[in-house]
């Protein structure tokens, strides 16, 4: 069934999210394949170490604007154990742990945010020779967004830089005009081209709902913009996984139904035609097809770990099992779910099987 833009009443966009989603542990299953990918390494810092600042001061942004980001101070004893391993930390991120470029390197600031479910430190780094910095981001490892970032790194466009430790998880900043930014300053610009970013915006539609990842308003994506021949071309890029099949009502891994991101739908509604729209789609999930096919042993196995991890309650995987099944009008092909990772197996299959049954090797890899 194909997703239409059409006819969009803001009355009907998604709820919100859940105020506050649990952190869910890793699993032995899941360390275990962490550990095989080369996902689990020992850093030098802990969640737990960054919680002990000894205070916090809003941060403003260029405009004066308080951010939902705070900085940390921490007494010197704590601030000269940090400043060195987190620079650590950086290296193992960027130069696989080779130390011999980090002494030109510094942290120049440890910032806190308050808001959301995993309460991220972010940690600017500077290059004491030219001042450029860099971010990474520490984080409390939940299972949630553990699968989460591995299903993007293998069925999106986009590879993500992340490693595990017991209970922290840290990322890689991933650049980008902020979603919400870029629609208050950048579609009003006349070099924005409003036709390329509406085929992005449903393409980036699609892959979300294909593997639903939920929780894709402005806020959570990034928007990039590439000089291409005589014009620009633009990637979406999520960038907030906590909300990995965990929801129970369809439409909130549908970016399209949050009123955040409704100046994005107008602008498919206003240039793209029902035909356009559908063959955005279908060229999404042919790539994801592709990406699947050529990792099948290790989506398979993030998939069978997942199927067995309870990420959700039971109301809420009730809730989308019934959601899904009536979307694709097809009930004896979700009512066996027991999980939302059997959900998303499901859901690959459900989104997928046209493309997958052109490639008969992966046919039997994907049956539950």
């Amino acid at each position: 069934m194909i997703n239409t833009f059409e006819n969009i009443d803001p009355a009907d966009h998604a709820d919100k999210p859940s105020q506050k989603k649990p952190i869910f542990p890793v699993n032995d299953e899941l360390r275990q394949y962490l550990i095989k990918y080369g996902r689990e390494v020992r850093l030098p810092v802990s969640y737990q170490d960054l919680q002990r600042y000894t205070y916090t001061v809003p941060l403003k942004d260029k405009f004066g604007k308080e951010t939902a980001w705070e900085k940390a101070s921490y007494d010197m004893h704590e601030w000269k154990f940090l400043r060195e391993n987190l620079v650590r930390i950086y290296a193992i991120l960027k130069t696989e742990g080779d130390m011999s470029f980090i002494n030109h390197l510094d942290v120049a600031r440890i910032d806190f945010c308050y808001f959301g479910n995993s309460q991220p430190f972010r940690v600017r780094i500077v290059n004491k020779f030219n001042d450029n910095y860099d971010h990474y981001y520490i984080k409390q490892a939940d299972a949630s967004r553990v699968y989460g970032l591995e299903l993007e790194h293998l069925l999106s466009p986009n590879r993500m830089v992340y490693f595990t430790d017991k209970k922290t998880l840290i990322e890689e900043h991933i650049p980008g005009i902020p979603g919400d930014i870029f629609i208050n300053d950048y579609l009003k610009d006349s070099n924005t081209n409003l036709i390329r970013l509406a085929k992005e915006f449903v393409k980036f539609n699609e892959r979300c709902f294909v593997h639903l990842l939920g929780d894709m308003r402005s806020y959570n994506f990034v928007v990039n913009i590439t000089p291409d021949i005589e014009d620009f071309q633009y990637r979406i890029r999520a960038i907030d996984f906590d909300q990995q099949s965990y929801e129970g009502r369809k439409n909130l891994y549908l970016p399209q139904f949050f009123k955040e991101n409704k100046a994005l739908v107008d602008i498919v509604i206003k240039h793209l035609d029902k035909e356009s729209i559908a063959q955005y789609q279908a060229e999404e999930r042919t790539m994801m097809t592709f990406r699947l096919v050529s990792s099948r042993y290790r989506v398979k196995e993030i998939l069978d770990i997942m199927a067995s991890d309870m990420i959700s309650k039971d109301e809420k995987i009730e809730q989308l099992k019934t959601a899904l099944a009536n979307h694709f009008n097809a009930p004896a092909a979700f009512q066996k779910a027991k999980t939302m990772g059997q959900l998303v197996k499901r859901q690959l299959k459900q989104t997928l099987q046209k493309n997958l049954l052109l490639i008969p090797k992966t046919k039997s890899k994907f049956d539950d």
